[in-house]
């Protein structure tokens, strides 16, 4: 009996799956974990791109004589940076390494400019001089290292004596040489942190231009003695862990290993430095000179908690495509060892006529069908330990083959005891058909229920998601929801194609052809034979019109968040505080048009009962320049509406607010003196989406109410009552590396303005290692999905050919041509495809509304709001014409197979399961 199951029958095929099945469910959750950490690895070095992750700093003090005679200032900070990077914890041992040490000194005047003083251990090698040498440490000879655009705009040669006065370092009266010329090449981080190292910066309003030079130690130190001043040092380290060393950091225990870590850091980094505790004062020191203890800043925690959250977002979209590639995949399973049923049911009711029980048929094909079933465990065991990173779950994948091995003897057990699994159902099996429809869309609808209502933390939604992590693994309700909607699509549309697919086959029967009415009629009767086909066409087509959905809406969205940081085409945060940077940046190259953007924190309570409003943001635009530089601008439109745009110039701000009354009083103190603002009408919903007002938003928190109005209406107020101000750039030519030769990244920390360049924003974007992951994973598992899915429809056109065959012999016996017998084939076919391809789109399309807050994808982009749903029409059409394309070749093939057969080895008599 164990012989015949290897002769021809296609055991091996259902190995096959089973090897594709495991290898899935077994190194699935690793590559998953590699996936991850290779998108947090390009996450922090995001963080890291344009500024240090870790900046340890001390304050300096002139040296004492009293600690030694000699100076060694650069060995002592040498030292300290090799005593910073010995003390990391051993989790991240190797990982963080010092990248730079950095003094910069209060601007001196010299040359004719502003001149910084900047001492950078990454400064350029020799062979970056064009003349002369980098400074040394000589004596009292101060010397300095310029670049050529620097030498060509002060004129400048090796050897020349600069006099240096005072500036901003006070007391300071010293002569300085010139030592070399370097020329700025590459992309050197040190240029785009300190650019006036790279090139002058033009003065405003008559100004001096700002300059920058190097400096050896000594040369620090001699002006620091000078002046009696305290200098800051600045130790920056990286964090580089590479993909296979991140992903020891993505599941529970690597994530509070991390925390721990980079806790303990900055206190082993102090302790190792400074054992005696200062706290505040300058009790430690840096070979002769007192110094404070260090501090320590890092925006590393923050970037990889966002990256926690975006992650969780991350495996709703994945385990959607991880669980509907398993559902092909066991559809195909069950297509397959119903195939193997259908050949091998003769010889099994024979065996039945002769004595043998269901039970002892099922046990001999389960015996049969081991050897195949194993070959596909080991290899797909194999497939999967093949995979880097982590130790296969080979627990899933065992599960996986045991479910498969026995489908084939459960669908035996059934056939043998009951024809019903390989013929058609008689209307006694009508009651338990409906009973199981019911239950299906029960638990579909359970399923989608539970998902929306608990969100998609999992078991961390329980016992809370800071103690469960934030990747925990697959979330079994989210594996569950895809193939249970699917199911449910399904058993819809079992019981509703029909019923337009008998219309038709009427219709045509009013024709004088038979062609019509004989496909469209059997179409309309085996539709509930054609449930498998249906699964795993709506399935795979609903994970693929879900991935492009998702794929679509993220790169809208991108480009909608990268809009709403930057407000403009650039814009500078802070511009309050430091004007003159402002007013440099709106004569840079490319400006057309600048709009100031400031934003005040009130809390106004209503000017006739005294009730509080809420705590509200008031901002204020320059609305007729917002006008002219984007006339779209829904807060430009609204206030030139409301009449807002001249200024008030009364004793009242007239604002358009988010919630109120037009009329309505609010007042607030500032000063002492009541503030009135007067609402003259409502905000319009767009306004509070316009991205002219994000740069100043989304430098707070949201706040309760809204409150708009130009800034003419604000001139009692001084730039350091605002709690964020914005200067928008508007140019479709703006040269974004003269912007940021301008206003280079801030460090962590740092008080400086902040320069946003949109198409910057929008390169970071695109370059996001995480939503990078997501695409790869679906689109590898939708891939896997659609080989499966036609393998499982050639599959269950195989199953079904022998009763097509029959039918289109008959036909032929009574005339019918080569071009009818394919139109034949061609019609009964038709009606499933057509609602696969509805059932599998709308379900596609209906998954981001079914889910609700389960997937939230402004976690991935960013903005106000989520982003709008945008379908990939041209992913979404080439999937129906490749449907289409399959289904016409499985025709012609048909076709020419049944040419090729004679009516005899179709036509048999005494055959009553046609």
């Amino acid at each position: 009996m164990m012989r015949g199951w290897w002769r021809g029958e296609p055991v091996l095929l259902v190995g096959a799956l089973v090897c594709v099945l495991v290898a899935v469910a077994a190194g699935g959750p690793g590559v998953l974990e590699r996936l991850a950490g290779q998108a947090l690895d390009s996450r922090l070095e995001q963080a890291q791109r344009a500024a240090p992750g870790i900046v340890h700093s001390a304050r300096l003090d002139p040296q004492d004589v009293r600690l030694g005679a000699e100076s060694d200032l650069g060995g002592d900070l040498d030292r300290y940076a090799q005593v910073i990077e010995n003390s990391v914890p051993r989790p991240l041992r190797g990982a963080i390494t010092h990248d730079a040490t950095r003094v910069r000194l209060p601007t001196v005047r010299g040359a004719g400019a502003a001149l910084s003083l900047v001492y950078a251990s990454d400064a350029p090698g020799p062979q970056a001089y064009v003349a002369g040498r980098a400074p040394r440490a000589r004596g009292e000879v101060i010397e300095l290292a310029v670049s050529t655009r620097t030498r060509d705009a002060l004129e400048l040669r090796v050897g020349q004596r600069v006099p240096l006065r005072a500036g901003a370092l006070q007391n300071v009266d010293a002569v300085a040489r010139v030592s070399g010329i370097f020329r700025v090449a590459g992309e050197r981080r040190l240029w785009r942190e300190q650019p006036v190292l790279a090139r002058p910066l033009p003065g405003v309003a008559g100004a001096e231009a700002s300059v920058g030079a190097l400096i050896a130690p000594r040369g620090a130190e001699i002006l620091q003695n000078q002046a009696d001043a305290e200098l800051t040092v600045h130790w920056n380290m990286r964090l580089t862990l590479g993909g296979a060393v991140a992903a020891r950091f993505v599941d529970d225990q690597g994530e509070r290993e991390f925390r721990r870590a980079m806790a303990r850091y900055p206190l082993s980094a102090r302790e190792s430095t400074c054992r005696s505790g200062s706290y505040g004062g300058k009790f430690c020191v840096l070979g002769v000179h007192p110094a404070t203890e260090l501090e320590t800043a890092t925006e590393l925690p923050d970037a990889f908690e966002e990256f926690g959250r975006r992650w969780r977002q991350a495996t709703v979209v994945i385990s959607f495509a991880s669980a509907s590639l398993l559902g092909v995949g066991l559809a195909a399973v069950v297509v397959t060892s119903l195939l193997v049923v259908r050949r091998r049911l003769p010889a099994d009711r024979l065996l039945r006529a002769r004595g043998a029980s269901a039970p002892g048929l099922a046990l001999g094909c389960a015996l049969g069908s081991a050897p195949a079933v194993a070959l596909g465990l080991g290899a797909g065991c194999a497939l999967a330990a093949a995979v880097p990173g982590t130790s296969p779950a080979y627990g899933n994948g065992l599960a996986v083959a045991v479910l498969c091995w026995l489908l084939l003897p459960a669908l035996t057990w059934g056939a043998v005891r009951d024809g019903a699994v390989v013929r058609d159902r008689g209307p006694g099996r009508a009651g338990r058909r409906l009973v199981a429809e019911a239950v299906v869309l029960l638990l579909a609808a359970a399923g989608v229920f539970a998902l929306r209502a608990r969100g998609t933390e999992g078991a961390a939604a329980a016992e809370g998601a800071e103690e469960a992590g934030w990747a925990a693994g697959p979330d079994p309700l989210l594996a569950a929801v895809p193939v249970l909607l699917g199911l449910a699509a399904v058993a819809v549309l079992v019981r509703c194609y029909p019923w337009p697919v008998r219309l038709a086959a009427r219709w045509a029967g009013r024709g004088r052809g038979v062609v019509g009415l004989v496909a469209l009629a059997r179409a309309a009767k085996e539709a509930p034979a054609r449930g498998l086909a249906l699964l795993v066409l709506v399935v795979t087509l609903a994970g693929a019109v879900f991935g492009g959905l998702v794929s679509g809406t993220l790169a809208e969205g991108r480009r909608s968040a990268a809009a709403w940081q930057v407000g403009a085409d650039a814009s500078f945060l802070g511009a309050g505080r430091d004007p003159d940077m402002a007013a440099r940046l709106a004569r840079a190259r490319g400006v057309r048009e600048t709009v100031a953007v400031r934003q005040l924190r009130v809390d106004p309570v209503s000017g006739t009962d005294g009730g509080r409003y809420g705590i509200s943001s008031l901002i204020g635009v320059d609305a007729e320049q917002l006008r002219a530089a984007n006339g779209s601008s829904a807060a430009a439109r609204a206030l030139r509406q409301a009449g807002l745009t001249g200024g008030g110039g009364g004793r009242e701000i007239r604002v358009l607010a988010s919630e109120g009354r037009v009329g309505d009083l609010l007042t607030f103190t500032r000063h002492g003196k009541e503030t009135r603002l007067r609402v003259v009408g409502p905000l319009p919903e767009a306004v509070e989406r316009d991205p002219a007002l994000g740069p100043v938003r989304g430098a707070t928190e949201a706040r309760q109410h809204l409150l708009l109005t130009d800034n003419k209406d604000l001139t009692a107020f001084a730039a350091p009552e605002f709690e964020e101000s914005a200067l928008l750039l508007y140019g479709e030519r703006l040269d974004a590396r003269a912007l940021r030769s301008l206003v280079p990244r801030a460090a962590p920390a740092a008080a400086t303005g902040e320069l946003r360049i949109r198409t910057e924003e929008q390169a970071e974007a695109d370059d996001d290692g995480l939503i990078a992951a997501v695409e790869s994973a679906h689109a590898a598992c939708t891939a896997l999905a659609v080989l499966l899915a036609l393998l499982a429809l050639v599959l269950d056109l195989l199953l079904s050919a022998p009763a097509r065959g029959r039918t289109a012999a008959h036909l032929r016996t009574l005339g019918l041509g080569g071009r009818a017998t394919s139109a034949l084939h061609l019609l009964q076919l038709l009606p499933m495809v057509l609602a696969a391809l509805a059932g599998g789109v709308a379900l596609g399309l209906a998954l981001p509304a079914l889910l609700g807050p389960a997937l939230d994808l402004r976690a991935f982009t960013g903005g106000p709001t989520a982003p709008g749903r945008h379908v990939d029409v041209l992913f979404t059409a080439a999937l129906t014409a490749g449907l289409c394309v399959l289904v016409a070749v499985a025709v012609a093939v048909e076709t020419w197979l049944g040419r090729r057969r004679g009516l005899g080895a179709v036509l048999r008599l005494g055959r009553t399961d046609d």
